[in-house]
């Protein structure tokens, strides 16, 4: 039997998965430019992340972190093509901070540990997509931001353990968010002008 909890998690993993439909027609049509590093380092923690949360987290709630495995690999392999052209020094900070930090990782054999070593890694990886949304707006795609925001937010009321698991859906809910807020932003000035 559903619980209230697990079948809003399904639907917002759903939605997870369903916001990279936008995204990847709007990169196909050359509007948006994922920026390679983010997407990278997102893949690769994605799928250490939904394994980890699997370990530590509230298995109702594995929706989203499955999604952001499976868009973000699909998404990652658009990068190389119709990715953001522009490697800044920035992105390779980022991918070497990612790739260092999967050190202690690899030695901890703590479960929590391990779970917020990902995340840190998974924040590094926005690092480069939060900068360029927030100068380039247009880069990113509203409508998938937006649809990743709605599944985040019901991530968080899929919760039925609020343990150390739940950082990641709330750190999630912020990334979203943020960028929703650039992109929104983006649109209302190129609306005006």
């Amino acid at each position: 039997m559903h619980t209230t909890q697990e079948f809003i998690g399904i639907i917002a993993g759903i939605l997870s998965i369903a916001g990279y439909v936008p995204y990847i027609i709007s990169i196909l049509r050359g509007k948006t430019r994922p920026n390679r590093a983010s997407w990278l380092i997102w893949t690769i923690v994605g799928g250490l992340l939904a394994f980890s949360f699997m370990a530590t987290g509230d298995k109702k709630a594995i929706w989203v972190p499955l999604g952001y495995f499976i868009g973000p690999f699909i998404t990652a392999l658009l990068s190389i093509r119709y990715g953001y052209s522009i490697w800044s020094t920035l992105d390779t900070a980022c991918v070497l901070v990612a790739a260092l930090s999967v050190i202690p990782w690899f030695f901890s054999h703590n479960a929590n540990v391990t779970l917020l070593i990902n995340i840190a890694i998974d924040m590094t990886g926005a690092i480069p997509t939060v900068i360029k949304s927030y100068h380039e707006p247009e880069t990113e795609d509203f409508t998938a931001w937006l649809i990743f925001f709605a599944a985040n937010t019901l991530e968080l009321f899929a919760i039925t353990s609020w343990n150390i698991a739940a950082i990641y859906p709330i750190y999630l809910f912020f990334l979203a968010g943020s960028i929703v807020i650039f992109t929104l932003k983006g649109k209302l000035k190129s609306h005006n002008d």
